[in-house]
């Protein structure tokens, strides 16, 4: 197997590379104490920007909500500026996909400040709903959902497959219920009768059509009984999954460790190359500790 080489960058050295272990792993205790603040700093900022939207309370703590706001964007701005301070590529960083999290997360106040003169825009306060983008940061720090996310990854031609088989099974009595309805009792046009098949078969019901005859009534009846059944089909082939995944290695303990090339997660403690792209993994700061203690 021919060796990956390591693509020239800045070396993590210094106080580059224990800021890199904080930032970028969270299975050290100082890694552990920046998520914890983080996660909270993110609710935080989100709950702000929530209630900042209900009339009642926009009136009587604008000051505050927009003080608040301030706060956390520079916060936000120092942690996104940090990130690319000690990754060694910063720009493959800013294009990640938690790069350009980080940085909507950022732009939406800065261009509220500078956008208010520009009265071609009737309302730029609608810049100030990108901030709910700051809860997808809290991906980053859960297991649980990057287990949940390769879960879906591996199923997702049986999942494909399956809602291929429920489009062409609502696309089927949909034209069925046109056909024996008709115009006459609201389903006007085929696409009007594809919707009332899936709100029926997910078991919604709005109720906003409803068919007149009894043939009507009778499909509706399958509609309703089918959906029961469809809706247990993608939960049975996810958790099927995940329980496969923790079966194949049931003793394997990953840690946040991640690549500075690759920018990846999930690597072994005892790693010292990348499993994805073969870069040379730094230092560790368990490895350090446990050099200074021999």
């Amino acid at each position: 197997m021919a060796s990956v080489s390591t693509p020239p960058g800045k070396p993590l050295q210094s106080w580059r590379l224990r800021l890199y272990t904080i930032i970028f792993e969270s299975d050290t205790r100082a890694g552990r104490w920046f998520d914890q603040c983080l996660i909270l700093f993110i609710l935080f900022s989100v709950a702000v920007v929530v209630a900042d939207s209900v009339p009642y309370l926009h009136e009587r703590l604008s000051g505050f909500f927009s003080a608040a706001e301030w706060i956390f964007t520079l916060l936000f701005t120092l942690e996104y500026l940090a990130r690319l301070a000690c990754a060694p590529h910063p720009w493959r960083y800013a294009r990640s996909f938690f790069g350009v999290i980080d940085l909507l997360a950022l732009l939406p106040t800065y261009l509220a400040l500078l956008l208010p003169g520009a009265h071609v825009l009737i309302d730029v306060r609608v810049l100030r709903l990108l901030r709910i983008f700051r809860v997808f940061k809290l991906t980053a720090y859960m297991t649980e959902y990057r287990s949940l996310a390769q879960a879906l990854h591996a199923s997702r031609r049986k999942i494909t497959v399956f809602i291929t088989g429920v489009l062409m099974v609502v696309l089927v009595m949909g034209t069925l219920m046109y056909v024996v309805e008709g115009p006459a009792n609201g389903f006007t046009t085929i696409p009007t009768a594809v919707y009332w098949a899936i709100t029926t078969m997910t078991t919604v019901g709005f109720g906003d059509i409803t068919p007149k005859t009894d043939l009507g009534r009778f499909i509706s009846s399958v509609m309703m009984l089918l959906g029961w059944g469809t809706l247990a089909v993608p939960t049975g082939i996810v958790t099927a999954e995940i329980a496969a995944q923790r079966q194949a290695s049931p003793t394997t303990i990953t840690t946040t460790r991640t690549c500075p090339e690759c920018m990846t997660e999930g690597h072994l403690p005892e790693a010292r190359y990348c499993l994805y792209c073969g870069a040379a993994l730094p230092p560790w700061a368990h490895d350090e500790a446990s050099a200074r203690r021999a």
